[in-house]
C-alpha cells in the first residue's frame, strides 16, 4: 500500500467506540459526511502517492472548521483550494491555525515539499464537541476535562500506534503545543516510548490569537524546528 492509501484507510475505519461524558460529542468528519471523505482522499492522493517516510507532526484534536470540514488536519477549505488546488463545493471555513500553517508551508517551499517530508494529524485524530452557554457548540479539548481525557486515553494510544505505522519514522516528533498537549504528549512518551525526541513547538491557534504581531518569529522558530530554516 502507498502512504495515501495507509492514511486513507486509517481515516475510513477510525472510529470512537467508547462512552464520552455526558454533554459531548465526537466529531468523525470521515462517518458524517461522504464528501469529506472524498475531498480529504483526494488531496492524500495527491501529496502522499509514494512509500517515502515522513515525520509525524501532532496536534490536539480535530477543529470543526478545519479538519471538521475536509478531513485534512489544520487546512481549512479556503487553504485546500488556494494552496493545494483541491476544489471544494460546499461551506468555506477559513481557521487561523490553517492560516498560519500554510505560512510556514509557503516559506518552507510548498505543501509538495512540505506534505513530502511531514504528516500531520493530532493525538486524537477525531475532535470532540459540547455546547456552548448559547446553545451553539464549540470545540473541546481532550484535556480540558479529565473525564474526557480518561475516556478517550486508550483511543489515543492506540491511534497513536496506529500513525506511526503509517509513519515508519520515530526519530522525531513535533508536538503543536507547548502547555498540556505537550505535558500529556511527554507523559505518554515516557511510558511507552514511541520517539526518540519531542519538539514542542507553539500552537498556531496560540499564535494567532496571542502573538499575531509576532507572527513572523514564530514562523522561523516552525522552520528551524522542521529543518528547512531559510
Amino acid at each position: 500500500m502507498t502512504f495515501a492509501e495507509r492514511i486513507i484507510e486509517f481515516n475510513r475505519s477510525v472510529q470512537f467506540t467508547g462512552v464520552l461524558p455526558e454533554g459531548i460529542r465526537i466529531m468523525n468528519p470521515f462517518r458524517d459526511s461522504d464528501y469529506i471523505m472524498q475531498v480529504s482522499s483526494m488531496f492524500y492522493q495527491k501529496y502522499y502517492n509514494d512509500n517515502n517516510p515522513r515525520r509525524l507532526i501532532l496536534g490536539i484534536n480535530p477543529g470543526r472548521f478545519g479538519a471538521g470540514f475536509t478531513g485534512i488536519p489544520f487546512t481549512d477549505t479556503k487553504r485546500l483550494t488556494a494552496e493545494c488546488g483541491i476544489a471544494y463545493s460546499g461551506r468555506q471555513t477559513h481557521e487561523p491555525s490553517s492560516v498560519f500553517i500554510y505560512e510556514v508551508i509557503k516559506e518552507y517551499g510548498s505543501p509538495g515539499k512540505f506534505y513530502g517530508d511531514f504528516y500531520i494529524n493530532s493525538i486524537s485524530p477525531l475532535g470532540f464537541t459540547q455546547a456552548g452557554a448559547n446553545g451553539r457548540e464549540k470545540n473541546l479539548n481532550y484535556y480540558d476535562r479529565q473525564d474526557l481525557t480518561a475516556a478517550v486515553y486508550d483511543f489515543m494510544v492506540n491511534n497513536i500506534r496506529k500513525q506511526i505505522a503509517i509513519v515508519v519514522r520515530t526519530d522525531t516528533c513535533i508536538c503543536l503545543g507547548t502547555g498540556k498537549n505537550e505535558k500529556f504528549l511527554r507523559a505518554l512518551n515516557d511510558k511507552y516510548g514511541f520517539f526518540r525526541e519531542i519538539i514542542a513547538l507553539e500552537h498556531p491557534r496560540w499564535v494567532m490569537q496571542y502573538r499575531a504581531k509576532e507572527k513572523q518569529k514564530y514562523v522561523e522558530k516552525y522552520l528551524e524546528a522542521l529543518g528547512n530554516r531559510q
